[in-house]
């Protein structure tokens, strides 16, 4: 892991390989760490950047600001900057998809493609997903939600076969949230992104002509509406070219990370300097 400081923030990342720059993010309760088997694929032919999202991960953790777009943007923006990176394609797993989408739709010069993996782009949620938002905003459920147990037990089931989930990778998970400002931190970045900003996202979709590579597992039951979400997507942006994965779930860089990686290295080889 590497580090940089980006507008008072450290801001921690993974780098690897040479070549058009690659930057994936991950979603909650995640972080880089969730790329680590994906990235030596990628980085074959391309330099893969996975950043900590602010909240999350070794990335600083502050109570007094917003984890809303703009917050995101600009630890993006910072360590793109930081490395000297104009333009990239990016990849984004669960709310790294609309944070991704929402930088390239304010960015499109610096795009050159847009890897999508089981996320939520529409602000019509999921009644799941509204029941989780919901936890996190009310005290006692919270802090169950994020507690050491409640971060294991979200992984697990974000699995096909939670059975799968070893020890090393549960620990690495919840490893980040080791206080209470910490897990509160991490409530807020679930919890802030703003609805008006996916009413923009939804809007600008049929708009966008960016090459776009989306890869689903079908057994996601942290999303459980991710198939709708995906053929909706489909319609939007019909040069979307997608493939869904029967055997994964929510987190399936875990459970098929040589497979996610080559589907994923083929489509960023493939962009060149678009």
């Amino acid at each position: 892991m590497k580090t940089v400081d980006v507008d008072t923030m450290t801001i921690a990342y993974r780098d690897l390989g040479a070549g058009p720059a690659v930057l994936l993010l991950h979603g909650w309760p995640t972080s880089s760490y969730l790329w680590r088997n994906v990235m030596p694929t990628i980085a074959r032919r391309n330099r893969v950047i996975a950043i900590d999202l602010p909240g999350f991960g070794a990335s600083a953790k502050p109570l007094d600001r917003r984890y809303g777009f703009a917050t995101f943007s600009a630890a993006i923006d910072g360590l793109l900057g930081e490395l000297g990176v104009d333009r990239v394609a990016l990849g984004g797993h669960d709310l790294g998809g609309p944070i991704a989408v929402r930088w390239a739709l304010q960015r499109p010069d610096r795009v050159t493609g847009l890897a999508l993996l089981n996320t939520l782009l529409y602000p019509d949620l999921d009644p799941a997903v509204v029941e989780f938002v919901n936890a996190l905003t009310t005290p006692g459920p919270r802090e169950k939600l994020t507690s050491s147990r409640g971060l294991a037990d979200l992984f697990r089931a974000g699995l096909a076969n939670p059975a799968h989930a070893a020890d090393e990778t549960i620990e690495a998970i919840v490893a980040p949230f080791h206080d209470d400002d910490a897990r509160l931190a991490l409530a807020k970045a679930g919890t802030e992104l703003s609805l008006r900003t996916f009413a923009e996202i939804a809007a600008w979709l049929p708009k966008l002509t960016l090459p776009v590579r989306v890869v689903y597992g079908t057994q996601d039951r942290i999303l459980p509406g991710v198939a709708a979400t995906m053929a909706r997507l489909q319609g939007d942006v019909p040069q979307a070219l997608m493939t869904a994965l029967p055997h994964c779930g929510h987190f399936l860089q875990e459970e098929a990370p040589d497979q996610i990686g080559e589907i994923l290295a083929e489509f960023y080889a493939a962009l060149g300097d678009y």
